[in-house]
């Protein structure tokens, strides 16, 4: 009688056994791969866009000939009014966005990939000194990771020059 070649059932069974445990480490790692990416995007998002709303503050701020809301020492509001080159530049929030008014129209500061709460802007300094302004805000990453959304507050204070 002659042998026919083939796999028996036994190693059939062994080579499933061995192909599904494969499969689920693979799975695995590319699970853990999604997590870490959604957590960067989630981190960077929230540090790109803070950095960036900070420094347009400073500049503008720095620019500013004059501050007229928060109006008084000591007073704080969710409003920023200033002129600026002859301009008047008004930031505020406008739901989740933080938003620049001027003569140039209307622009979100915040990428489409973070929210922003809590603002506030709190008049300091000395009278008859440079105005200086207190900035506290909290941005939140659209992207969820994990451990949840990303979550950062941000505190800055600008003067002008």
């Amino acid at each position: 009688m002659k042998k026919q070649k083939g796999f028996t059932l036994v190693e059939m069974l062994i080579y499933m056994g061995l192909m599904a445990g494969f499969l689920l480490v693979l799975t695995d790692v590319l699970v853990a791969i999604l997590d870490v990416k959604a957590e960067s995007a989630a981190t960077s998002s929230v540090q790109t866009d803070g950095r960036f709303i900070t420094a347009r503050l400073a500049y503008d701020v720095a620019l500013a000939t004059s501050i007229s809301q928060p109006a008084t020492l000591g007073a704080s509001g969710g409003t920023l009014t200033m002129v600026v080159g002859g301009n008047t530049y008004t930031y505020s929030l406008n739901g989740t966005n933080l938003q620049l008014v001027n003569n140039l129209g209307t622009n979100n500061l915040n990428s489409s990939e973070s929210q922003v709460s809590g603002l506030t802007f709190q008049r300091l300094g000395n009278t008859g000194g440079k105005d200086t302004i207190k900035v506290t805000y909290t941005l939140t990453s659209a992207t969820t990771r994990v451990a949840g959304s990303e979550v950062r507050t941000f505190t800055t204070t600008v003067g002008r020059r």
